[in-house]
C-alpha cells in the first residue's frame, strides 16, 4: 500500500482548515460561555454574602448581559485616541484599496495577461468611491474628519499612528 503525498495533501487542506475553523468557533463559543458562568457565579456569592451581612445587594453589571467586555472596549478606544488614530477615515481606506488594486493588477498583468489583471479594477473601483466619499464629506464640512485634533499631536510622544 503506497500512498503517494502529493495526491492526498490537497485533499488534507481544505479538510484542516474546516476542522479548524469548526474548532475556533467552538472553542471560543465555550470560553465566552465559561467566561460568563464566572461572572454569574462571583456575582452569586456577592449577593448572598450582602444578604447575610444586612446590606443592599449590587446589581448585575452590564457586562452579563451583553457578553461584551466593555471596560476592554472602552480602553482600545481610548488609546487609539491618545494615539491619534481615526476609526473611520475614508480617506485611509481609499489609498490602501486603491495602492492594494494598483499592486494587484502589476501582478496579475506580469504573471497571467491582462483579461486577469482586470479582475484588479475592483478594489480600486471601491477606493475611488471611499475617496469620493472623503472629498464630498471634506468639503461639506471642513472639520470632518477632525483633522485638526490630529494634527496638532505631531510632536507627541504617543503621536506614533497604528
Amino acid at each position: 500500500m503506497d500512498i503517494n503525498l502529493e495526491s492526498v495533501l490537497p485533499l488534507m487542506i481544505p479538510l484542516v482548515a474546516i476542522v479548524m475553523g469548526i474548532g475556533y468557533a467552538m472553542l471560543s463559543t465555550w470560553l465566552r460561555y465559561q467566561r460568563r458562568k464566572e461572572i454569574y457565579e462571583l456575582h452569586h456569592r456577592e449577593r448572598m454574602l450582602a444578604i447575610e451581612r444586612g446590606m443592599e445587594v449590587p446589581p448585575l453589571p452590564p457586562e452579563a448581559f451583553l457578553g461584551v467586555d466593555l471596560h476592554h472596549a472602552a480602553t482600545v478606544v481610548e488609546l487609539a485616541g491618545q494615539r491619534g488614530y481615526r476609526w473611520r477615515n475614508p480617506l485611509r481606506r481609499a489609498l490602501v484599496w486603491m495602492f492594494g488594486g494598483a499592486a494587484l493588477m502589476v501582478a496579475l498583468y506580469l504573471n497571467h495577461r491582462a483579461a486577469t489583471a482586470a479582475w484588479a479594477l475592483i478594489p480600486i473601483a471601491m477606493g475611488l468611491a471611499n475617496l469620493i466619499f472623503y472629498l464630498s464629506q471634506r468639503r461639506a464640512d471642513p472639520a470632518w474628519p477632525d483633522t485638526a485634533q490630529a494634527e496638532a499631536r505631531p510632536g507627541d510622544a504617543g503621536s506614533t499612528r497604528l
